[in-house]
């Protein structure tokens, strides 16, 4: 058994890193991204929505690669419901896209793929 412990502790944490997600924006958060003169997507949605579990490990991809360069932001509007009101977000999963001033640009609701965002992130200035 003992011999299997470090085996099982690897196993666990692989496990947890595949399934990673972003942490859920704070106001103070939002008002960084979107006074920091990159691009800014925001993805209002809930940990329990299925579209919005499909779409975790892509937005964790987006703000890892483009880190400096993009915001990518998710809200979980079921633990901060202030925020849907904020958003006027009437489904989930909601994805606002904003420019490099912080203006809303754009807004899509359902789920949507890494190809689409990043299409969606280049027409506001990710570079």
């Amino acid at each position: 058994m003992i011999k299997r412990l470090p085996l099982l502790v690897m196993l666990i944490l692989t496990t947890s890193i595949a399934y990673a997600e972003l942490p859920s924006a704070t106001d103070a958060t939002v008002k960084l991204a979107l006074s920091s003169g990159n691009p800014t997507v925001i993805d209002l949605g809930a940990r329990t929505c299925i579209p919005c579990k499909k779409m975790a490990p892509i937005l964790e991809s987006l703000s890892n690669e483009y880190r400096g360069k993009a915001n990518v932001l998710f809200i979980d509007v079921w633990a901060y419901k202030a925020a849907a009101e904020k958003f006027r977000v009437q489904m989930i999963p909601t994805q606002i896209f904003f420019d490099t001033g912080g203006k809303e640009m754009m807004r899509h609701t359902g789920f949507m793929d890494k190809t689409a965002i990043l299409k969606e992130m280049k027409t506001l200035g990710l570079k």
